[in-house]
């Protein structure tokens, strides 16, 4: 039997009661509505949970922190510190079991956590203001990030997480840490981004912002697909698992559709240059609404078969809306809190479904100091020595969605090194010469050489033009110390002279007085008549040094 369920996490009350706590929960949507299981003391504001299939992500609410849930103990793993709040998480290659948790902070970083290895990579702030929505491509290569600075960046997550750059960005050279692409058409703060569902490079993504608008976006060029004129700013949007309408909360409580799809049309309008120059406004019939409502839609989601339409709503409750005729149905849940966020759960029942190829236990908590120093490159190393991904193995080998994986398999089971690696390693020893290297690569490596020689030329020149300023720095050392000398010689000769009339002075005073003259009065002044001048030449001091 099919059955569908979904998380929803809240936010605590201003007022706290001791009958209200907020908590994130588990709740059956179908075959039929049922709460499952809650973990309690975890308080979120939108766009801050993340889910994979072993554990659930949350961010706190004001405080710098991230509360781990294991789904497979149904208990608080962890609880890991970060050096500033995060606003918002999404996770990436959480289809094969282990993925890489992306983090949103305040200061406008993005964040990136590999949950089997514990490696984090920090960009710059590339935002002004916080960033306070993240959402990432099916295929896991793509990442947009939105801010409260009007702003939408576009990032390769291969080149986040790559060593090669993670290194460059360590040892001076150019930073891989930015957006490739920016979107910024928006005027105001970005409220909400989701992607589609697409595995194609023409997906799309659509994002919201308090101007009051809606734009679809083909991200991997940047351009501007259609552009939704709203009579309010949406908080929160939904995208049709077919791609084929979003839909957005607004605060009155109400739901508005925005069809990709001209009316008596079948061809989606987006891609339509005749239809992109222009901004539409939906009708007004395609708003939804209902008087038992008036809180807030704070989050959305959408059922597998897109049928039904899940909101959640400030005063804590979760409602379902009927797509096929466009009103509210039912409330599903009361939760007394904010609901902050809800994210649908993969259908289980499916016959052979395919299970994700890696099992992750435990995450591994963030070690961002034991990759940062980068000495694996300088050894020549892809990886470093102490990078350790834990994780199981579901099946056997070939995984699933591997391109066979005969020889990998071989070599994991083999008790030592199979025969043919040890050939091939035997054969490239005794060969001076790689007998792969193409005509290509021997231009190439001519090439190389050229600009090696025309290197060590400049080098050359620049080391003979060093060392004639160092020769002409010791000249001018030397005449300044020639110069210095003959200043002190002078002054000595000066002080001599001054000393000499003083000791004269005294001897003819002492003999007009008629008082008795030293002998050491005497001498001195004998030695002082027939001192000869001191030489002022240092030249003899030049050569001796």
């Amino acid at each position: 039997m099919l059955t569908e369920s979904f998380i929803a996490s809240t936010l605590s009350p201003e007022k706290q009661s001791n009958s209200v706590l907020a908590g994130i929960h588990l709740h059956d949507f179908q075959p039929l509505p049922a709460p499952k299981s809650t973990f309690k003391k975890s308080s979120t504001n939108t766009n801050c949970l993340a889910v994979s299939p072993s554990h659930i992500f949350a961010a706190q609410a004001d405080k710098a922190v991230v509360h781990v849930y294991s789904r497979e103990r149904n208990n608080q793993e962890a609880v890991v510190p970060f050096p500033e709040k995060i606003h918002s998480l999404a996770l990436a290659g959480e289809l094969h079991g282990a993925g890489t948790l992306i983090l949103g902070t305040e200061g406008g970083r993005v964040i990136l956590w590999e949950l089997g290895t514990g490696r984090q990579v920090s960009t710059p702030p590339n935002h002004l203001q916080p960033t306070t929505c993240l959402v990432v491509d099916p295929n896991s290569n793509f990442l947009l990030s939105g801010s409260t600075d009007s702003n939408i960046n576009v990032w390769s997550i291969p080149n986040l997480l790559s060593f090669s750059a993670s290194s460059a960005s360590y040892s001076g050279q150019d930073l891989h840490f930015a957006p490739f692409r920016s979107l910024l058409t928006h005027r105001t703060a970005i409220t909400a981004i989701v992607v589609g569902h697409s595995f194609s490079n023409n997906n799309i993504a659509v994002s919201g912002s308090k101007d009051n608008t809606c734009i679809v976006w083909d991200y991997s060029s940047g351009d501007e697909l259609h552009t939704f004129l709203l009579p309010t700013s949406p908080l929160c949007l939904a995208l049709d698992p077919a791609d084929r309408a979003v839909y957005a909360g607004y605060e009155d409580g109400s739901i508005q559709l925005m069809d990709f799809y001209k009316e008596g049309n079948m061809n989606q309008s987006l891609h339509d240059p005749a239809a992109q120059s222009a901004a539409t406004q939906p009708a007004q019939s395609a708003r939804w609404s209902a008087e038992v409502l008036g809180s807030a839609v704070l989050c959305l989601q959408i059922s597998y078969d897109g049928t039904s339409l899940i909101s959640g709503h400030r005063d804590g409750k979760v409602h379902t809306w009927d797509v096929a005729r466009g009103q509210f149905e039912k409330q599903l849940a009361d939760f007394s809190t904010p609901i902050t966020n809800l994210k649908m759960l993969k259908p289980s029942g499916f016959p052979n479904a395919p299970k994700p190829a890696l099992k992750l236990h435990n995450v591994v908590k963030p070690r961002y100091e034991t990759f940062a120093n980068g000495d694996h490159i300088s050894a020549g190393a892809p990886l470093p020595s102490n990078y350790t991904f834990a994780a199981q193995f579901t099946s056997n080998f070939p995984l699933p969605g591997s391109d066979g994986g005969a020889s990998f398999h071989e070599a994991l089971s083999h008790p030592s090194f199979p025969a043919s690696f040890l050939d091939e390693a035997f054969a490239e020893f005794s060969t001076s010469q790689n007998p792969r290297i193409t005509a290509s690569d021997s231009s190439d490596l001519a090439e190389l050489r050229a600009q090696n020689a025309s290197l060590s030329s400049h080098l050359a020149t620049a080391v003979e033009r060093q060392n004639s300023a160092i020769a002409e720095i010791k000249e001018r050392d030397k005449e300044a110390w020639r110069r210095q000398k003959d200043e002190d010689i002078k002054a000595a000769k000066k002080k001599r002279r001054r000393l000499r009339r003083l000791n004269v002075s005294e001897i003819a005073r002492k003999k007009e007085m008629r008082e008795n003259v030293e002998d050491g009065d005497e001498a001195m002044d004998q030695a002082s008549e027939g001192e000869e001048d001191l030489s002022s030449s240092t030249d003899e001091m030049l050569e001796s040094d």
